[in-house]
């Protein structure tokens, strides 16, 4: 439903001619607009996934190699503050717009992210946000600037931002979706950010203060928004946005845990890695996320009716069900988006689903592969 507004969006500004971005999302599309949309892609399909870094040690990635540079007319910023700092540094392409493979190699480049969680992450959010026809995705909603390409300022855009996926209810830093503004930084949730700092980490933010905050903001969204839904995948995302900030935003050469809240806002606000910063020291990936859950375990549910009435969902996956993961994603979230795909749009889809299945399988081993659009 996303997709489809954004399409009458792109159509009422381009007449009536059908011609949307290549990065543009199908998810969520009827079968007339794909009928009309998918001829006029060209069919690219992904090329085998990088492997694991030969370097995985600490490295200066703020460097001459990779300076931050202010947004030109056009660029793409989203939700994800270590992929837009990625590409304000020029990891990722500056315009925001990216292949499976560019998000792949700067994760591990700029981050030190573990192969497999890459590989998850990127083929992931390619199924529910990229075009899965031409391999690109931006990794935003939204422009900060004109040209044809996104349409007009401030218009929104089909990136990474489907709903209740990786982009969810209760954000560190993200309004909810009910209240109209899910994309840009929020001041009064940093400050909400800092003060739980202040409160439960001496000014720092910790592993015990993600705990806090992360409960906190899912309160709060029970006790306000009357659509809050907090089932899988979005429940998993959610404990592993309030660790990331820990793993990924912290000197790889300071290995106490303790993350300034000014560097945070330097990476949340501004996309931009601190001066002279380090990537940590050793691959990573989700770590800290069972602590953050550890602190106040929540079973997954949702809203139901109106606020505070928070009902609890047995059919969702949760940390104790991780193959439910798997096929809660493919069989509830990918069919929900793309129900009955034909031609190269099954083909891709196909694809991006094994490759997506052999990064899920690497991380934990075990899980049967299910085929809902059959085997081609």
């Amino acid at each position: 439903m996303y997709n489809f507004f954004v399409l009458a969006t792109v159509l009422a500004l381009s007449g009536t001619a059908i011609a949307v971005p290549t990065h543009f999302s199908l998810a969520g599309l009827g079968s007339r607009q794909l009928d009309q949309i998918v001829p006029t892609l060209t069919f690219t399909p992904p090329p085998p996934p990088p492997g694991p870094l030969n370097n995985t040690s600490a490295k200066l990635v703020n460097d001459p190699a990779h300076p931050w540079l202010p947004l030109k007319p056009g660029d793409i910023r989203g939700v994800c503050p270590g992929l837009n700092t990625l590409a304000s540094h020029g990891y990722l392409p500056r315009n925001g717009v990216a292949t499976t493979n560019q998000i792949i190699d700067a994760v591990q480049e700029g981050f030190n992210m573990e192969n497999g969680v890459a590989r998850f992450l990127a083929y992931a959010t390619f199924l529910v946000d990229g075009n899965v026809i031409t391999n690109e995705m931006s990794i935003g909603s939204k422009t900060t600037g004109t040209g044809p390409d996104p349409p007009a300022p401030g218009t929104v855009v089909a990136g990474l931002d489907t709903h209740a996926v990786f982009e969810g209810d209760a954000s560190m830093t993200r309004g909810d979706f009910f209240f109209g503004n899910n994309h840009d930084f929020n001041e009064t949730l940093f400050d909400q950010f800092v003060d739980f700092s202040n409160r439960f980490g001496a000014g720092k933010y910790n592993l015990t203060v993600a705990g806090e905050l992360r409960f906190q903001r899912i309160q709060d969204s029970i006790a306000t928004n009357p659509t809050f839904n907090f089932v899988s995948p979005r429940y998993f995302t959610a404990y592993i946005e309030s660790a990331f900030p820990v793993t990924f935003f912290i000197d790889g050469r300071d290995a106490s845990g303790q993350l300034d809240v000014e560097v945070a806002r330097s990476f949340f606000q501004d996309s931009r890695f601190p001066d002279d910063f380090f990537r940590p020291n050793q691959p990573v990936g989700s770590e800290g996320s069972d602590v953050v859950f550890g602190a106040h375990p929540m079973e997954p549910g949702s809203n139901v009716g109106g606020v505070n009435n928070f009902v609890l969902d047995p059919t969702s996956a949760d940390f104790s069900t991780f193959c439910l993961l798997y096929t809660n994603f493919v069989d509830r979230t990918i069919v929900g988006l793309y129900p009955e795909p034909t031609g190269i749009l099954l083909t891709a889809l196909n694809i991006y689903l094994n490759l997506f299945f052999q990064a899920f399988n690497d991380m934990n081993p075990g899980c049967t592969q299910v085929f809902p659009y059959g085997q081609n």
